[in-house]
């Protein structure tokens, strides 16, 4: 007979059979968390997979694209439109006159809201209603004030404007007269209108992409109306190394495929010989006035010859091309080449990846007249060289004054761009240099951002070298550390008593200090500075100006005031202040007259709007030094006002040696308003 389990018995295997179904299910948990994770991984693999196909396809395309682009470079070009003088003309409109607040004038208080019928007697109310009219005559006799006031700042205001607006439109005028006359330069037949009018046509045109070259040297030959030009060519690298980009997912690595070379060379070639043929399209097109005959177009790169090693110019192409053998071509249809060599009768390097040159034509400089160069000319023009170029320059002045000089890479430099080291005992060690090819006045922060280098470098000295000029800033912030400025005068004398050659731009360009042909010049100068001037307090200035020599103005004339807002050569001028200044004027330093030597900045109580106030309020005060884009180049504080007084002398900027002008802070102060000031500088005040 059988036995009946024990209930311990039972719940035991109830227990093992739940374990087992816990362990069942674990498991089946853990095979589905697998599956789940294999499927994972695949799609994972098959979206990189995908991602990295997708991303060498693109690059093939973009490869493909850049192909299409070369090969269509010449239909492309054709197609944009011709160059015309009219393009230079600027339109005769300046801002519209926008008083803003001023605008609005004063509201006058309505006596009726004064009125008051309160009083329980006929005598109170009496006394009520002579106390209304009492607070409505203050009021009506303030807001007069305030109005008169408005009315007074919106005439002044109003007057800068039209003097600024006169000015703009004066320049736009000046341009608009320029761009006559090298039209009608171009009719002459005279050369140098002629170069400096197909240059233009040449910069200006739309049918080159950016990255191809824009170099030309260029002169005219007005007996043979023959323009001579020697044009920059794209280098060898303009053309895809690469022909297509492929993903092998057994390595998961992009394969490069190699174009071939016999194709690279051949797309290079083609890519030449439209260029020339862009060229002289763009010049035939640009030929409204009539003065090409014929063109003779020499095509280089800037490389190493082959056969000596030395850098310069090799020439891949030559053309010389008559008016009417050009313009019988269909050029969205030619063979570049062969319309080239066969068509036009012009050379094409067979082998330009080589370097293989061709006998340029007639050049430039054997015309005989002067040679205009966009960074040509027997000097470099500093201005334009190119960027490694002048680094090199600078690395090579400072070879030949007996340093150890090297240019640093064009990344990672750390705010460097050149290293020296002076090997002369006690002064000498090692030197950081930066370049700064600037047109504008070097804003202070450059030579911050150097001393900063100066010190995380460890160096012994920091030298910021540049094509302009510092300010007043810039000098102040150097005063005392181990910093020396090299202004873009004295960078040029350098190279030349080092036996090196650089020049700042046309030495003959018109300053702004020499007077328009025909008339004053009421233009703003071509370099100038603007010094905005602020502060805080309710108290209403007057800001002036006086150029000077030593203590004394130069004339009445150079002293610039509301009732004399400018100087006879134009140099110096009030303008409209734009927040957060309250005052501005213009200067330009580099063009004042040879015999000044010192600008003082001045400010007095305008008598007319508060003959009571003094210069208690004038706090916080200073001046930004903007340029004409009206970014601000360095702040320059001034000295507070002080009970009694009424006029100021806020500070002078001083004509250094170098002729760079340092900031001198004033603080000098009058009781007798600005009449006694200007006696102090030999103004006579009647």
């Amino acid at each position: 007979m059988s036995r009946r389990s024990t209930g311990f018995a039972g719940a035991w295997a109830e227990m093992q059979r739940q374990q087992q179904r816990q362990l069942q299910a674990e498991a089946r948990r853990r095979r589905q968390q697998e599956q789940q994770a294999r499927a994972y991984q695949r799609r994972a693999a098959q979206s990189h997979r995908e991602y990295r196909q997708a991303e060498a396809l693109r690059r093939t395309e973009e490869l493909d694209a850049q192909v299409a682009s070369l090969r269509g470079l010449l239909a492309e070009g054709c197609r944009a439109p011709a160059f015309r003088a009219a393009s230079l003309m600027r339109r005769e409109e300046v801002q519209p006159f926008s008083p803003g607040p001023l605008a609005q004038p004063v509201p006058m208080p309505d006596y009726s809201r004064y009125e008051t019928q309160s009083g329980w007697t006929a005598g109170r109310r009496a006394q009520a209603q002579a106390e209304a009219r009492a607070r409505f005559e203050r009021d009506w006799h303030a807001a007069q004030a305030a109005e008169a006031q408005r009315q007074q700042q919106l005439a002044s205001y109003q007057r800068e404007y039209q003097q600024w607006a006169d000015a703009q439109l004066a320049g736009v005028r000046g341009h608009n007269a320029g761009v006559v006359a090298l039209t009608e330069g171009v009719r002459r037949h005279d050369p140098d209108s002629v170069v400096e009018y197909f240059s233009a046509a040449l910069y200006a045109s739309t049918a080159w992409p950016e990255d191809l070259p824009r170099q030309v040297v260029a002169a005219y030959d007005p007996a043979a109306r023959q323009l001579v030009l020697d044009w920059e060519l794209p280098a060898y690298g303009i053309v895809p190394e690469v022909k297509a980009v492929r993903y092998l997912s057994g390595t998961d690595q992009d394969k490069e495929t190699p174009r071939p070379v016999s194709q690279r060379r051949a797309l290079y070639r083609e890519v030449l010989a439209q260029c020339m043929l862009l060229v002289l399209h763009e010049l035939f097109a640009a030929d409204e006035p009539g003065a090409l005959e014929s063109v003779a177009l020499n095509g280089f790169v800037d490389g190493h010859d082959p056969t000596t090693g030395r850098p310069g110019q090799i020439f891949l192409a030559t053309v010389m091309a008559s008016r009417s053998s050009f313009l019988g071509l269909h050029l969205a249809q030619v063979d570049a080449c062969s319309c080239l060599a066969d068509a036009l009768h012009g050379q094409l390097s067979a082998r330009p990846d080589q370097l293989t040159a061709v006998r340029p034509g007639r050049r430039p400089q054997d015309v005989g007249n002067r040679v205009v160069a966009h960074g040509g000319e027997e000097e470099p023009d500093l201005f334009t060289m190119d960027p490694i170029a002048f680094e090199d320059l600078v690395a090579d002045l400072f070879r030949a004054m007996g340093m150890q000089a090297v240019t640093t890479q064009r990344s990672n430099d750390g705010g460097v761009d050149v290293d020296a080291l002076d090997p002369a005992p006690i002064r000498g060690g090692k030197i950081v240099v930066q370049v700064k090819r600037y047109r504008n006045t070097v804003p202070p922060t450059a030579v911050r951002d150097l001393y900063g280098t100066v010190q995380d470098t460890g160096a012994n000295k920091g030298v910021l070298v540049t094509t302009s000029r510092f300010g007043p800033g810039s000098h102040t912030f150097a005063n005392g550390k181990p910093l020396e400025l090299v202004s873009g005068p004295e960078l040029v004398d350098l190279l030349h008593r080092h036996g090196l050659g650089g020049r700042l731009g046309d030495g003959g360009r018109r300053t702004a200090g020499q007077p328009a042909p025909g008339g004053p010049d009421t233009r703003l100068p071509d370099d100038y500075n603007v010094l905005g001037m602020s502060w805080t307090g309710n108290v209403a200035l007057d800001v002036c100006a006086l150029v000077c020599r030593g203590n004394s103005v130069l004339s009445d004339d150079h002293f610039v005031f509301y009732n004399n807002p400018r100087t006879p050569d134009g140099t110096v001028r009030t303008l409209p202040a734009t927040a957060p200044d309250k005052a501005a004027i213009c200067v330009s330093f580099d063009a004042l007259p040879p015999g000044a030597d010192r600008f003082v900045l001045v400010a007095a109580v305008d008598p007319e709007v508060d003959p009571a106030a003094d210069l208690t309020g004038f706090t916080e005060a200073r001046i930004r030094l903007l340029d004409p884009g009206m970014a601000e180049l360095g702040r320059l504080e001034v000295s507070d006002g002080r009970p009694h007084e009424t006029a100021l002398v806020l500070g002078s900027f001083r004509r250094r040696s170098t002729g760079d002008w340092d900031f001198v802070l004033g603080g000098k102060g009058y009781t007798g308003g600005l009449e006694e000031l200007v006696r102090d500088f030999g103004i006579d005040v009647e």
